[in-house]
């Protein structure tokens, strides 16, 4: 199986169209025609976690975060960065990040930090904008119905939970094909008026080349005359961080010691506590600091995050809790997430989840109170 395989995987489930911007996504070292012998899932690529996957002899390292995040201008190996990039490199070794495509997944990082809590209809904290779009298309009428179910096959009209979705108008078109032309109904140089019917059908921008392939190959007419609209709508299947509900209501007291068993740490920094009760829990795995006007806009009680600095818990302004878990820790279910989605699409396949903890950061605890 060659790592292209993988790849396809992996960008199906998570695709790159959804990262953000900023993010360096995809395959940032090796090749994907090589054939892979293993795969080895990691948040972070250090040193040993290459050494782990030359033991293992597994020449992919899928990984949470990017190593090459910003230019890589030389490889001295005067760097942890590049020494990864060039210890990877010498041993043959693919590296394949897919940090913010995952982010943004319905059911990806934030979705796996509010699983983990139990919490109950959780929905998209952040819908992500400029992401639908839509086709209108004109066929003629007796090749509508036979159309539509290709495109449907395609992934056009599918929303939420309903797929299959269109839009159908009948009506009148006309042509007139050149001396050149070969049209499907009638000749060349006569104008031709025919019973057609326009097709409108939403999709996710994604899948814009695969549903256009499958228009020209499955259209009768040899100019196929078709649209492509941006909507504007929000998107409740793509976007940043999550929310949803506890079973029980907590106090804010019992809730961080409770969080801190789940997220497995004795360290949470957080704004003033407010003594109401939580029940109402929004979550973004890992630098969340940007969601603290969203999750102030729905109510939240709460929202956990990471990478908080002094300035950000002044925002709470009595309206919202404001819990700082860590980074690692609150992206810490991220690893499995990935490694389970790979073990269902390639159950016979060497797949590993990398025994190294990448955590850099570590806490002390005098025992005293401030």
């Amino acid at each position: 199986m060659k790592i292209q395989k993988i790849i396809s995987i992996l960008e199906k489930w998570a695709p790159r169209a959804y990262a953000e911007d900023f993010d360096n996504v995809g395959l940032l070292v090796g090749k994907s025609e090589a054939v892979c012998t293993g795969i080895l899932i990691t948040h972070d690529v250090l040193e040993n976690v290459v050494d782990e996957a030359i033991t293992k002899k597994h020449n992919l390292i899928v990984c949470f975060h990017p190593i090459i995040f910003s230019a890589l201008k030389k490889l001295t190996e005067k760097t942890y960065v590049e020494r990864v990039v060039a210890k990877a490199i010498k041993n043959d070794i693919a590296i394949y990040a897919i940090h913010t495509a995952l982010d943004n997944l319905k059911k990806g990082v934030s979705h796996s930090l509010a699983n983990a809590l139990g919490l109950s209809d959780i929905k998209i904290l952040i819908p992500q904008q400029n992401t639908l779009k839509q086709l209108t298309v004109y066929v003629p009428k007796e090749n509508a119905n036979s159309l539509l179910e290709k495109l449907y096959e395609a992934g056009a009209g599918a929303m939420g939970n309903y797929d299959q979705c269109s839009f159908v108008t009948p009506g009148k078109g006309s042509f007139r094909g050149n001396e050149n032309s070969k049209p499907y109904l009638g000749k060349p140089m006569k104008r031709e008026e025919v019973e057609e019917v326009q097709l409108n059908l939403v999709f996710q921008k994604h899948l814009e080349q695969k549903i256009l392939q499958t228009l020209f190959e499955n259209h009768p007419y040899e100019a196929v005359a078709f649209e492509l609209h941006q909507l504007d709508n929000q998107n409740s299947e793509i976007g940043m961080g999550s929310v949803g509900k506890l079973k029980e209501e907590m106090t804010e007291k019992y809730f961080l010691k409770w969080l801190g068993q789940k997220l497995e740490i004795n360290f949470l920094r957080h704004s003033p506590f407010l003594n109401r009760k939580i029940k109402k829990v929004a979550v973004l795995g890992g630098s969340g600091s940007f969601a603290i006007p969203n999750a102030k806009e729905i109510n939240a009680d709460v929202l956990v995050t990471a990478d908080l600095k002094y300035h950000d818990f002044f925002q709470a302004e009595n309206q919202i809790f404001l819990v700082d878990g860590g980074h690692y820790e609150t992206e810490r279910f991220t690893k499995k997430l990935i490694h389970d989605h790979l073990i269902e699409k390639l159950p016979k396949f060497a797949i590993a989840l990398s025994k190294s903890i990448t955590n850099p950061v570590n806490y002390f605890y005098n025992g005293k109170k401030k």
